[in-house]
């Protein structure tokens, strides 16, 4: 069995540092990055920290702190959507404050790997969170042998779902576009998982609400762009150079948002002059865009919060039928529109 020593080592940091981090000490602070070299070697020597009892107090009762795992959604680097991470800080904050800690973060793509997989199987995880939708075989698989999961817009049943409401959020941009004038108003995105494009809440929110306003939907204005913002730029240069450019473009999320804004800037197309772009999320960053981005907020913070107590009260003998809480959105108006 791995020691502390051992997480210590492969993380090339001390035993100390290694226990401050688990037991979320906030007196000494360290950087992300050591945080999560840490976490992954606790993941990948399948560490399990000894539970205390606290005699001081209550000599008959176990320590009630709780583990939580993560699978974060990420179609890049794993640490690299603000979104997710955001999400994330959320749910870490609200544990502390409810017995847990998160002790095992990773996305689908890692527990493809049959190894990684098996450990996260066998971490003794009392709880999850799941952030995106997963293929059905592998949900099945995590439903049975962990005890309690909490999804973040999942879909999945029959567990607890914090959402935001997709439908809502395309139609208050498209509106919006449409108040402002617009007429042709593309659309910026991609499916989730093994959800496609055309089959996405958000999309076809998109395609009703433009229905809707007797608006047409021209092919060469939707751009699916696998949530990568390369491809997303070179889509976009593609429609400013073969003249297929609607007036404005709703974007699904603020980071291909942002892409889009940095695409026009280098074609030459004033924005909101020539095109308009809303985006969708309201990350940090999006304010200091040029120019600052209209978007549509989606309060991740507080799903995280909401994820966080809802495991927690599972762990805790909560039996109760799955919840679904769906959170508002507001729209935020700045200078892209």
């Amino acid at each position: 069995m791995a020691s502390i020593r051992d997480v210590a080592r492969l993380a090339h940091v001390s035993p100390a540092t290694v226990s401050r981090i688990l037991n979320n000490n906030q007196v000494y602070k360290t950087t992300d990055e050591t945080r999560q070299n840490v976490l992954r070697a606790v993941a990948e020597l399948n560490y399990k920290p000894l539970v205390k009892k606290n005699c001081a107090c209550k000599p008959e009762a176990a320590d009630s702190r709780f583990s939580v795992g993560c699978l974060l959604a990420s179609t890049k680097g794993k640490y690299s959507d603000p979104f997710y991470l955001s999400i994330l800080g959320g749910i870490e904050e609200e544990l502390k404050k409810q017995g847990g800690m998160v002790t095992l973060i990773h996305t689908e793509q890692e527990l493809e790997n049959p190894a990684m997989l098996e450990r996260f199987l066998h971490a003794g995880l009392d709880g999850l969170v799941m952030m995106r939708p997963l293929a059905e075989p592998l949900f099945r698989l995590l439903l049975s042998r962990i005890p309690h999961i909490v999804g973040i817009d999942t879909g999945h049943m029959p567990i607890d779902n914090i959402e935001y409401d997709h439908l809502r959020v395309s139609r208050m941009a498209v509106e919006y576009l449409y108040g402002k004038g617009h007429r042709q108003i593309g659309f910026i995105g991609s499916g989730t998982g093994n959800v496609p494009l055309k089959r996405s809440r958000r999309f076809r929110s998109y395609l009703e609400t433009m229905r809707d306003l007797d608006l047409e939907v021209k092919p060469e204005w939707v751009l699916d762009c696998e949530w990568d913002d390369k491809k997303c730029m070179e889509l976009v240069e593609n429609a400013v150079r073969c003249g297929n450019l609607p007036t404005a473009f709703y974007a699904a999320s603020d980071l291909m948002a942002m892409a889009a804004l940095r695409a026009l800037y280098q074609m030459n197309v004033r924005v909101p002059k020539q095109v308009a772009v809303i985006g969708m999320s309201n990350i940090e960053m999006s304010q200091y865009a040029n120019p600052p981005l209209t978007t549509i907020d989606v309060p991740t913070i507080e799903m995280g919060i909401a994820a966080a107590r809802t495991l927690a009260a599972r762990v805790h003998g909560d039996a109760t039928l799955p919840k679904r809480i769906l959170l508002p959105s507001v729209l935020v108006e700045r200078d892209s529109v």
